[in-house]
């Protein structure tokens, strides 16, 4: 077994530090700190329910922060340490945020014990459409492929 690295530990404690603190402020219990190397880009605590909008987890709060200070929406290069397993929302927003990898000290597991329980996320996310808890449906398919077509044509477009 590897000896932990102590600048990720260090990042870590930060992580669940920042969850202990969004407690006491009246938010979740979750934390995240972006990071690369020695330096924290951003960090961020959760935020739903002081900013009252579900998507204010905290690794989305940290991944938003970081892409402001760097002036852009791609975090190659940074690691993201959060004080819990990212939920799908989270996952999806590491992904899209190109980070170089994700760390996190509590699991989903604990997450539920405490009633943040994802596991209907995950079987959504996996079941077909007419299966899902939330009526999903499509419309208008042949219309909504105008934007992309516009955006195929578009020379200026930011590739992401």
């Amino acid at each position: 077994m590897t000896t932990p690295d102590p600048v990720a530990i260090r990042h870590m404690r930060r992580a669940i530090r920042l969850a202990c603190e969004s407690v006491a402020a009246g938010g979740g219990p979750f934390g995240a700190v972006i990071a690369r190397g020695e330096e924290v880009i951003a960090e961020g605590g959760n935020r739903v329910t002081l900013d009252l909008d579900p998507t204010a987890h905290a690794e989305v709060t940290a991944i938003r922060r970081a892409c402001q200070a760097l002036g852009r929406f791609d975090l190659r290069g940074f690691t993201l340490y959060s004080s819990c397993e990212p939920c799908p929302m989270c996952l999806a927003a590491i992904h899209w945020a190109r980070l170089d990898g994700a760390y996190f000290a509590g699991t989903r597991r604990d997450a539920a014990a405490a009633g943040f329980d994802d596991e209907l996320l995950y079987r959504e996310v996996a079941a077909p459409l007419e299966d899902r808890a939330v009526p999903t449906r499509p419309m208008l398919a042949e219309e909504g492929r105008q934007p992309f077509a516009e955006w195929m044509a578009k020379a200026d477009r930011t590739p992401y």
